[in-house]
């Protein structure tokens, strides 16, 4: 998208910055006080200490996924797509997709690894709607992600950039779980930990698909670690800051 004529910049300036009215704001696609109230209010909710006890077979978990433009949230990458999948203990109890327009350009090679293509972010919901839908989706739950870094690199790029916060969910890392169970895989990217499963992949590269898959880990590592006797995500914790 084309930045905005310089004619009128204080206003555009005041725009950005959050100092138009929220009414004002929202039919120039900012954030709504509104929704920016809400993901701040959400965030101020995490941490919880009693979910540390709670046993896994009843913890509620998002498990999620992003597809972007590319790997770098700090040098102008932007979320194209949300994926997610909400369980309690093992049982899958919903589900959540959404594309985004991401203001940019989407790279060919992106379309081609993702499916996504220009025509269809353009169509799409703002990051900031999209943003929304997502954490009101995760709500209170525990996120869960194979190798975090990249979501949450792009999830706290987008809150700060929409809200001015920064994620405050407990997050679990399904790849650092896998090298904890597995340590004698060569390989813990998803398709390496999939196919070690045995988890039928479907669809790769599309984040409610990914979700998916990555849920299906996450149930089968929850069978694993009753063995281990693990039962809550205390105990969870503990073993793999040991490990």
């Amino acid at each position: 998208m084309k930045e905005p004529a310089k004619t009128g910049s204080g206003f555009w300036r005041s725009l950005r910055s959050g100092g138009v009215p929220s009414a004002i704001a929202s039919v120039f696609g900012a954030p709504s006080a509104q929704q920016m109230a809400f993901i701040r209010s959400l965030s101020r909710e995490q941490r919880r200490t009693e979910v540390l006890h709670l046993p896994l077979n009843r913890l509620e978990t998002v498990v999620f996924d992003l597809e972007t433009t590319g790997f770098h949230a700090q040098h102008g990458d932007e979320i194209l797509s949300f994926g997610a999948v909400k369980l309690v203990g093992d049982e899958q109890v919903d589900e959540f997709y959404t594309l985004v327009n991401p203001k940019i350009a989407v790279p060919d090679n992106i379309t081609e690894l993702t499916g996504i293509t220009q025509e269809m972010t353009d169509q799409a919901p703002a990051l900031i709607d999209g943003l929304h839908d997502f954490m009101a989706f995760a709500g209170r739950s525990v996120l869960i992600a194979h190798g975090t870094g990249h979501d949450k690199a792009f999830l706290n790029a987008a809150l700060w950039k929409t809200s001015k916060i920064q994620l405050t969910h407990r997050i679990l890392d399904t790849m650092m779980i896998a090298r904890w169970l597995k340590p004698s895989l060569d390989s813990y990217g998803l398709d390496e930990v999939l196919e070690e499963a045995e988890i039928p992949v479907t669809v790769r590269h599309h984040a409610l698909e990914d979700a998916k898959m990555t849920a299906s880990l996450w149930k089968e590592y929850l069978r694993l670690m009753r063995h281990k006797q693990v039962e809550t995500l205390e105990d969870l914790y503990a073993y793999l800051c040991n490990f």
